[in-house]
């Protein structure tokens, strides 16, 4: 079965998912067939490697795979793949162009010393290589690099982003998708579309796509399971909460720390005031500290329900 994120990766910069502010200015420069170095930052999965690679198909048209190397520097982040690597291809000439690219993603991997040495790789072949780097988080590029790239900052992509590709993607696959599922997917992805994609065709191993396969396959809680166990809890039911976690925690077999985020997101749509629901929201940060730093999930989860009980007692002052 072919990947469905490479099947229907977007092929020319027109097909890339919003980005606008991206986009615009990329077709401008790939119809004057000239770009500087470029530093594409931002969260993973909103499109900063399909950018590159459409960038490249419209500026070097059947020749982009010879004037085009990827390399990931989360798995080479030594100097030697800067030495190495990425020199052999910036000396070779260009073909049918005046300059070739080198795309490296997640170069905020790269170490210190890697920096400094691409830094001066960039200045060297600057004349026949253009360099877009790929980031998360741009503050771990260093200065001299940053000075010498045009940055662009990409957004998390919007619900309607997400649900519009995905649905492109149900239609081309002819899948049998069921009320909810694309909400709950991004509600899972977090806007991350790699993810979506990535989920989307997990699930449909299990036949028809729906909320309770796609949680199931995610291995995520629902969000009804969590906002059922808070109210409990909110209402002194803590019996009945703890029956709701334990069932996700031994027969759904969910980890603690996938628990405890869904109890963060709920927190916000209780009706209590603000003040509550800020003290609710530290004592959720607390306990997911402790779950990450050994503590059993069973206890603090527990613990935590029962903070949030004394947080419901409490009389305004």
């Amino acid at each position: 079965m072919e990947i469905w994120t490479e099947k229907y990766r977007p092929l020319g910069l027109a097909d890339v998912v919003n980005q606008r502010h991206v986009v615009d200015r990329l077709k401008a420069w790939a119809e004057s067939k000239s770009i500087p170095h470029l530093l594409f930052a931002g969260p993973a999965g909103t499109g900063k490697t399909c950018c590159a690679i459409a960038l490249a198909r419209e500026l070097f048209g059947e020749h982009w795979h010879e004037n085009f190397q990827e390399t990931n520097a989360s798995d080479e982040r030594g100097i030697d793949v800067v030495r190495g690597r990425i020199k052999d291809f910036a000396r070779v000439k260009p073909m049918g162009s005046e300059f070739k690219i080198v795309f490296l993603d997640e170069s905020d991997s790269l170490t210190g010393e890697a920096q400094q040495a691409l830094r001066r790789t960039i200045e060297k072949f600057s004349d026949v290589c253009r360099f877009i780097l790929s980031c998360n988080y741009s503050n771990k590029i260093i200065d001299p690099i940053q000075s010498r790239t045009a940055v662009f900052r990409f957004r998390r992509l919007g619900k309607e982003d997400v649900a519009s590709y995905l649905e492109r993607i149900a239609k081309g696959e002819k899948l049998d998708i069921g009320e909810g599922v694309f909400d709950a997917i991004y509600e899972i992805s977090g806007g991350d579309m790699r993810k979506a994609v990535n989920l989307l065709q997990a699930t449909t191993a299990l036949g028809k796509v729906t909320k309770d396969t796609v949680y199931s396959v995610a291995n995520q809680a629902k969000p009804q399971d969590i906002k059922e166990m808070v109210e409990h809890a909110m209402s002194n039911s803590f019996k009945d909460a703890r029956k709701i976690l334990y069932s996700m925690l031994i027969t759904q077999g969910l980890a603690g720390e996938d628990i405890i985020k869904g109890i963060h997101q709920q927190v916000f749509n209780l009706d209590i005031d603000d003040e509550k629901k800020a003290l609710l929201i530290d004592k959720v940060g607390e306990f997911e500290f402790r779950i990450t730093q050994g503590g059993t999930p069973e206890v603090q989860l527990e613990a935590l329900l029962a903070q949030f009980m004394r947080v419901s007692n409490q009389s305004p002052e």
